[in-house]
């Protein structure tokens, strides 16, 4: 399966500042794989060494900081050849080492010529609670659940991608390609980015087992929360992990600590709910009082939203049944477009540097569903799971601030087009967005 950020190892790999290399991200969402593959097809050999498997590997880094000594070692006892420049040194599970962690620091001033790969989850990183942090010593990286034009690809249908790739110009998509790539979303929607469930349906075409594979990758994260360094917080961890499809079925979802337990309250529940957001499990999305920059000065930090890593998970863990893809609109609209808005704001995490805000007014009520930085501009989003949908949210926000919006944005089931100001990008072109909108800010110009 392709990745996209093969093409941003690559950079690393050819960067004169090039520092030993973390690769963060969530449990099973293919950070070994993607190494290995990068060293396959990048270098004359890999040396990979994991620290889960093989513990006696960590007594080197714990007698010496001297890191021609330790690779000497490594590489006496799996028997794998180490050479500068053409070897891709991959340390896996390094949350199980802290040491390893340490010796980045080593590694980046004293043997710059070897280029070292780790992944581990931040998480676990963090609470491996290294005793010397190598601060500036690092490169780190972030690899995400596979986007819907990933899936494309891993699915057989690359020349979809590349016609949603080749687009230069805002205008209708034909239905040659607007109706496959609609129900290919939808089946995007079921088996979400996580590269294992991907695998089984694109090449098992196994319902069944890519359901199981779902459920055991949340298994594995509700083992994970017994982890947390105060076993008191495991059970808080654990019940607002299970209300977030709760959380985004109600028409306003503000997360509300009283969904997760009666009386809750938020001093009890956030340094649980932070642990998720560190863990990167969930995307925490703050209300911004006003389109101004930076956006984080406009911050309400008493309101935010809550949305899982991927789309898929959240289908699986409210308990949403694969049937559904054969009803209409139903997965783009069940409990009030949770899953569109999640997949929405999962594709726009990947895109923008700055984490995406909404926006709302209670008196009377609006609410604009994202809020993105692009360069030193703010838009303004409105999610829409079905088609012909108006956006009075966007106009509203439009006559608050006049002078401070360029361009409003409307995910939906309509055709690509721009109505003025209003671009309205179809759901299965949500990867597409930033692109999309210079192109719409180049259109409107003219």
């Amino acid at each position: 399966m392709e990745r996209f950020i093969l093409d941003k190892l690559i950079a690393w790999k050819n960067s004169p500042y090039r520092k030993p290399l973390i690769l963060k991200g969530v449990r099973q969402v293919g950070k070994t794989w993607i190494l290995r593959e990068f060293g396959r097809r990048c270098y004359e050999n890999t040396a990979y060494f994991n620290f889960d498997e093989n513990e006696e590997y960590k007594q080197f880094f714990e007698t010496t900081k001297d890191v021609h000594r330790i690779l000497q070692n490594l590489m006496l006892v799996s028997d794998q050849q180490i050479t500068p420049e053409k070897t891709l040194i991959i340390f896996d599970e390094i949350q199980d080492c802290p040491k390893v962690i340490n010796a980045m620091k080593y590694f980046c001033e004293n043997a710059p010529q070897y280029h070292i790969a780790c992944a581990g989850s931040f998480l676990g990183i963090t609470l491996a609670k290294p005793s010397s942090f190598p601060v500036g010593k690092v490169n780190f990286m972030q690899i995400d659940p596979m986007t819907f034009t990933e899936f494309l690809n891993a699915n057989g249908d690359a020349h979809l991608a590349r016609y949603l790739d080749n687009l230069e110009v805002i205008e209708p998509i034909p239905d040659a390609f607007f109706n496959p790539l609609y129900e290919k979303l939808k089946m995007y929607y079921i088996t979400g980015g996580m590269p294992e469930s991907v695998l089984l349906w694109t090449e098992a075409r196994s319902i069944d087992a890519m359901q199981e594979a779902l459920a055991a990758i949340i298994d594995a994260y509700e083992r994970d929360f017994a982890k947390h360094p105060n076993t008191s917080e495991f059970p808080k961890i654990s019940m607002i992990w299970k209300s977030i499809p709760s959380q985004l079925a109600r028409e306003n979802k503000k997360f509300i600590y009283k969904v997760v337990k009666e009386g809750a309250r938020a001093r009890e529940y956030e340094n649980a709910l932070q642990w998720l957001v560190d863990a990167r499990l969930v995307h925490k999305i703050y209300r911004s009082t006003a389109p101004g920059l930076p956006i984080a000065a406009y911050d309400d930090l008493s309101a935010f939203k809550i949305y899982l890593v991927d789309v898929g998970l959240l289908r699986r863990l409210a308990q949403l049944s694969p049937t559904a893809f054969g009803e209409g609109n139903r997965l783009f609209t069940e409990f009030k477009g949770a899953l569109t808005e999640n997949f929405v704001l999962q594709t726009l995490v990947t895109q923008f540097e700055v984490v995406p805000r909404y926006w709302s007014q209670s008196n009377p009520p609006y609410e604009v569903d994202f809020l993105i930085q692009r360069e030193n501009d703010i838009f303004p989003i409105e999610v829409k799971s079905e088609a012909n949908t108006s956006s009075k949210s966007l106009k509203k926000f439009k006559a608050l601030f006049p002078d401070k919006i360029k361009l409003r944005i409307r995910f939906s089931l309509d055709n690509l087009k721009l109505d003025d100001d209003v671009l309205n990008i179809p759901l299965f072109m949500a990867d597409q967005t930033n692109r999309l909108i210079g192109l719409a800010l180049d259109q409107l110009k003219k």
